[in-house]
């Protein structure tokens, strides 16, 4: 996108119908989310950004589902369907927040190999809980630098699926990777907004 939102801006787009945008969406295509749940809160306000969460689309036709790769705090790597967002995210109600949906132009097919096998692979690895306490001491005090594992938080399970492939988004300059990170990429295009 390269240009940066704020929470007035994301509502204003328009809510497209799920099934109108789903038949547009390509493996690849990035998931944006602004919650307004309490963690979402929170790392909306260290990150002065409205996006709270990023997670990668794949389409799988063969058996016509939509399915989310994401780092979440209570599961970690996880495939979740992307209806669940709209149907059941908690206790049978949908996604307290905003949805949308982007494109980065430069995804090819092998790029997007790349990403699910990397994805596939790093399934059931923890979530980073020590990442965020690491990142508020960068931001806070200036202290620390990020230490490669194989526990993620959502921005980071993006970054390294498409590094892997070949993609590299931008860490911002206090060391870190946000969803706000990933939608400022200049390659990146909207697809729509589906909460």
């Amino acid at each position: 996108m390269a240009d940066h939102l704020e929470s007035k801006d994301i509502k204003a787009l328009p809510v497209l119908p799920y099934a109108e945008l789903r038949a547009k969406l390509k493996s690849g295509d990035i998931l944006f989310a602004s919650g307004d749940y309490l963690v979402s809160r929170a790392i909306q306000k260290v990150t002065g950004s409205p996006w709270s969460h990023v997670g990668i689309v794949f389409r799988i036709d063969s058996i016509d589902r939509m399915l989310l790769l994401e780092s979440v705090e209570d599961m970690g790597v996880r495939f979740a369907p992307l209806s669940k967002y709209l149907d059941d995210y908690e206790d049978g109600k949908p996604y307290r927040g905003r949805v949308v949906l982007a494109r980065c132009k430069d995804v090819n097919a092998q790029m997007v190999t790349g990403v699910s096998i990397f994805g596939i692979d790093e399934l059931t690895q923890p979530y980073d809980k020590d990442e965020v306490a690491r990142i508020l001491a960068r931001i806070t005090l200036g202290l620390g630098k990020k230490e490669k594992d194989r526990e993620y938080i959502c921005s980071e399970l993006v970054y390294e699926c498409f590094s892997h492939a070949g993609k590299e988004f931008a860490y911002n300059a206090k060391g870190f990777v946000s969803p706000e990170d990933v939608w400022l990429d200049e390659t990146l295009s909207l697809v729509g907004r589906i909460l």
